[in-house]
């Protein structure tokens, strides 16, 4: 999640134009049918996919995924994981997408592991790409500026789910795909303006987005073949969004949430995902690059 984009943080404000009600939220049939290209008979892994973001972005890729592909949905609460596919399902069809629920822990190592084993059992050869979108992430406590985490072990448990446990996710999963002809792999890192631009009282929240960023460029250095993206999906209107406005340490961001917030400048999880979307089917971007809502 980015959480915020504001003038008076010296970042330009693009105003968000907003559809007629009729117009914001089409039908996941209509999204089916509207454009022929697909992302391939697919594994597509999403973290953190079961409300929010991930949620979104389960609902868009499932409908550009071809028959007989496996969405495997990541996340820490089964509830909500069995309602999504149960929504997915009704929408594509059992027998045209396999989805499969996760439900793990990824600040945990037995999470990691047992999401790759997950990842392992699907596969096949008859998939032409694999899809894993870092979507999993924390905010952590915002209302405390950098001089008072003097606990290593508070700053270790919030990098184990940050970054810690995507980048062995990812290994774990390239692993389980390795280098073949025909085979296409994709890692999305869901980053954050906070990945290059410090925030006062979000000392967390910045590290572990911007150790994300660089770690993901490495990984593009070293693994050619391997398709790598960092985006910053913009301003949502999510969760985490709520927590920034209330919570922040720093007045300031505070009240530009507070603003964006009262000024209807968030935008909606399918806004930016579409963005997503349409950047991964045309698979045109340069490997490693960070991309951000606002420069497309």
């Amino acid at each position: 999640m980015d959480p915020f984009l504001s003038e008076s943080l010296h970042i330009k404000r693009v105003p968000v134009t907003r559809l007629p009600e009729s117009q914001a939220c089409p039908r996941m049939e209509d999204l089916i049918s509207r454009e022929p290209r697909d992302l391939g008979r697919a594994v597509c892994i999403i973290t953190g996919a079961s409300k929010g973001y991930g949620r979104a972005l389960a609902f868009q890729l499932s409908c550009r995924l071809k028959p007989r592909s496996v969405l495997v949905l990541v996340a820490r609460t089964k509830a909500q994981l069995n309602e999504l596919k149960d929504d997915i399902v009704s929408v594509c069809g059992r027998s045209q997408l396999d989805v499969r629920c996760v439900q793990a822990d990824l600040e945990e190592a037995g999470g990691v592991e047992k999401t790759v084993q997950a990842v392992k059992e699907t596969s096949s050869t008859e998939t032409d790409h694999v899809l894993l979108i870092n979507n999993a992430a924390s905010l952590g406590d915002v209302s405390r500026f950098a001089v008072s985490f003097t606990d290593p072990a508070e700053v270790n448990r919030y990098l184990s789910l940050n970054v810690s446990g995507a980048l062995s996710l990812t290994a774990g999963v390239l692993q389980a795909f390795p280098h073949r002809l025909g085979l296409r792999r994709t890692v999305v890192n869901i980053s954050s303006l906070c990945a290059l631009k410090p925030f006062p009282s979000w000392v967390l929240y910045c590290t572990g987005k911007a150790a994300r960023d660089m770690m993901f460029r490495v990984l593009a250095e070293e693994e050619p073949d391997v398709r790598v993206l960092s985006y910053a999906p913009g301003p949502l209107d999510t969760d985490m969004q709520l927590q920034a406005r209330r919570f922040s340490g720093d007045l300031n961001l505070r009240r530009s949430f507070s603003s964006m917030f009262s000024e209807h400048q968030l935008l909606t999880c399918e806004e930016s995902g579409s963005k997503l979307v349409k950047l991964l089917l045309d698979n045109d971007f340069p490997s490693g690059a960070h991309l951000d809502f606002y420069e497309l």
